[in-house]
C-alpha cells in the first residue's frame, strides 16, 4: 500500500506544481528505499521522481540527452547556479562540469539509486556550496530500455535486490561499455553527444562489479590507456583518488581501492591484483583519450544491496566534494592539454598489462552462501572479514606496439561509415576543394585476420604491414583530419590500421578491405 502511495505522490508532485510546492521533497523515495531494498526503481518511477525533485529546486533543471534502442529518452538532470539545463547556459557560468552517469548495465543498479538519492539531498538543499564553483550534470538511467527487462535471474550470486534487476545489454544485445568506438547503439551516440555538446571537464560512471572475494566496499580505476596524458593521469593516482580512498575511510570506515582482481584457478596469469583493460571501447579509457578526468566506480556485488548504494553515494559526493574544492586547477590542467599536440609523439595501438614496481597489499575476504527466497538461486553476502595479503599489482598498462602520431590522416571521400563516425565522435576536418599531389604515407598490408567468432555484433579485425612512401594524388573531397587537435588522441587511435580498438578493429572497413593491397586511409608524417 506504501508503494501506491509514493508513486501517487511523485506523479501529483509532478503534474501540479502547487502541490510539489506543499509537498516535503525530504519524503520522496526510491523503489528500493520503500521496498526495504528488495527492489531497484523503474524507468517511469525514476522520471517521475526527477520532475518532482526538479519543481522543489531553483537550482535543478530536467532535460533529456538522447533516446534508447526503444524510443525512451534519456534523461539528463542539471544542479548549479544556470537559468536552464542547455550546454549554452552551463558554458556561460565558466565553472567546472562535473557528468555522473548510472545504470550503464542495467543489472549494476546501486549507482541509479544513489544518483536518486543524492538528487533529493540537493533539492532539499544539501551541498549548496558546490555551485559555487561547478556544475554538476547527472544522468541516472542511461541503459534505460535494459532497465525495464527486470528478472530474478540477472547477475547471478549478487546480493539483491532479490525481486530482481535489469539485463546487462541494452535492447540490441549491445554491451554499452564497448560501444564508445564503434557507436552502433543509440545510447553511444547520444552519450558521446552529450560529451561534444557539453564537454564535461570530469566524467564519473558507476557499476557493480563482481568476481574475486576481496575486502572492498567499491573499487575504482581513473584511464588506463598509456596515450592519455600523463597529466590527467598524475592527478587522479597522485591526489583525487588517493585523497578520496582516505576521507572515505576516516568518515565511513569503509576500504576503497583501484579495481582489481586475482587470477582464476587454472589461470595461466602469475599471481596478482589485475585492472581490466586498456581499450577505448571502456567508457573511462575513451573519456580519457578526449582530454578529460575519468572515474569509474564498481560497487561490491556481494556487499547487501543497501551497502552499494551507500557506498556508492559516498564516493560519488567524495569525488563532488574534491572536484568543488580544485575547480579551477582542474580546468587549468585540461585547458593546458587540449592546446598541447600530440603530432610527432609515439603512441600505443597495442598494450600489455605492467607490474608494479613492488608487491603491495591487497585486502582479500569472505563471503556467506544465501538463498535468494523466491527463486532458491545461490547469493553470496560479504563478511566482515579483511584478510590482509601480499601481491604484485597489474594495474596499468604499457605499450607494446607503438607509431609515431602523424601530422594529418587523408580520408577518401568513398569512406562513408568512417566520415560519419568521426562527426559523431566530434572530430574537426575539413575538405579539399580541388585535387592535390602530395607527399605522403600509405599502410601496406601484409596480413589480415578476422574473428571467427562475432563479438558485439562484429568480427573483429587485425591488420598487420608497414607503412610506406608515397606520392598520390587526392581528390575533392577528401578529408584532411588533423591530428594537432584537441581529439588528437582519439583521432589516432580510430584510424591507426594496427590500432586494437580503431575502425579497423570493430570490422567498420571491411567491404573495403577485403583483398585490399593497402589500407586506404594515407597519412602525412609528422616531419613534414
Amino acid at each position: 500500500m506504501y508503494r501506491i502511495f509514493a508513486t501517487l505522490v511523485l506523479v501529483m508532485a509532478a503534474a501540479c506544481p502547487a502541490i510539489a510546492q506543499e509537498y516535503d521533497v525530504s519524503e520522496l523515495q526510491t523503489r528500493a528505499e520503500f521496498s526495504d531494498y528488495d527492489e531497484t526503481t523503474r524507468y517511469a518511477e525514476v522520471m517521475s521522481y526527477l520532475r518532482a525533485a526538479v519543481l522543489a529546486s531553483d537550482r535543478l533543471h530536467l532535460t533529456e540527452f538522447g533516446y534508447t534502442t526503444e524510443g525512451r529518452t534519456l534523461p539528463l538532470l542539471v544542479y548549479g547556479d544556470v537559468w536552464d539545463a542547455s550546454a549554452a547556459e552551463i558554458a556561460r557560468t565558466g565553472k567546472t562540469r562535473v557528468f555522473v552517469q548510472a545504470n550503464i548495465h542495467a543489472g549494476e543498479v546501486c549507482g541509479k539509486e544513489a544518483l536518486l538519492m543524492l538528487i533529493r539531498e540537493l533539492a532539499s538543499g544539501a551541498y549548496a556550496d558546490w555551485a559555487d564553483s561547478l556544475v554538476l550534470m547527472m544522468a541516472p538511467i542511461y541503459n534505460a530500455d535494459g532497465n525495464e527487462r527486470i528478472s530474478l535471474y540477472n547477475r547471478p550470486r549478487q546480493h539483491g535486490p532479490v525481486g530482481g534487476m535489469g539485463q546487462r545489454p541494452n535492447a540490441q544485445g549491445f554491451d554499452l561499455n564497448r560501444d564508445h568506438m564503434k557507436l552502433d547503439s543509440p545510447e553511444a551516440r547520444s552519450l558521446v553527444w552529450l560529451m561534444n555538446e557539453y564537454d564535461p571537464h570530469v566524467l564519473i560512471d558507476l557499476h557493480t562489479t563482481n568476481g574475486t572475494v576481496h575486502g572492498y566496499h567499491l573499487t575504482y580505476s581513473p584511464p588506463l590507456n598509456p596515450n592519455t596524458d600523463g597529466r590527467i593521469i598524475e592527478l587522479l593516482r597522485g591526489r583525487w583518488l588517493p585523497e578520496v580512498r582516505t576521507t572515505v575511510r576516516e568518515n565511513y570506515g569503509w576500504e576503497f581501492y583501484y579495481y582489481g582482481n586475482v587470477p582464476r584457478a587454472g589461470s595461466a596469469r602469475e599471481p596478482g591484483w589485475y585492472t581490466f583493460d586498456h581499450r577505448p571501447r571502456f567508457n573511462n579509457n575513451y573519456v580519457g583519450l578526449r582530454n578529460r578526468i575519468a572515474i569509474l566506480s564498481e560497487a561490491y556485488a556481494y556487499a547487501s544491496f543497501e551497502d552499494r548504494i551507500m557506498a556508492t553515494l559516498a564516493f560519488v559526493k567524495e569525488n563532488v566534494h574534491f572536484a568543488h574544492r580544485n575547480a579551477s586547477s582542474i580546468r587549468a590542467i585540461l585547458e593546458t592539454v587540449d592546446l598541447e599536440s600530440v603530432v610527432g609523439l609515439d603512441l600505443a595501438v597495442r598494450s600489455a598489462f605492467a607490474r608494479s614496481g613492488e608487491p603491495v597489499e591487497i585486502l582479500l575476504g569472505e563471503v556467506d552462501e544465501m538463498r535468494n527466497p523466491y527463486t532458491g538461486e545461490v547469493m553470496y553476502l560479504r563478511k566482515e572479514v579483511l584478510k590482509p595479503t601480499s601481491m604484485y599489482e597489474y594495474g596499468t598498462f604499457s605499450a607494446t606496439e607503438t607509431e609515431r602520431a602523424p601530422r594529418t590522416y587523408f580520408v577518401p571521400p568513398s569512406l562513408s561509415i568512417v566520415i560519419e563516425r568521426l562527426g559523431a565522435h566530434g572530430i574537426w576536418y575539413e575538405e579539399l576543394s580541388g585535387p592535390r599531389d602530395l607527399a605522403l604515407e600509405r599502410f601496406r598490408i601484409d596480413a589480415s585476420q578476422a574473428a571467427d567468432r562475432p563479438f558485439q555484433g562484429r568480427h573483429e579485425r587485425t591488420l598487420s604491414g608497414v607503412y610506406e612512401p608515397v606520392v598520390q594524388t587526392l581528390e575533392p573531397g577528401t578529408l584532411v583530419v588533423p591530428v594537432d587537435q584537441k581529439l588528437g588522441r582519439l583521432v589516432y587511435y580510430l584510424l591507426e590500421p594496427r590500432s586494437d580498438d580503431g575502425l579497423v578493429a570493430w570490422a567498420l572497413m571491411d567491404d573495403v578491405l577485403e583483398g585490399a593491397e593497402h589500407y586506404p586511409i594515407l597519412r602525412e608524417p609528422a616531419d613534414r
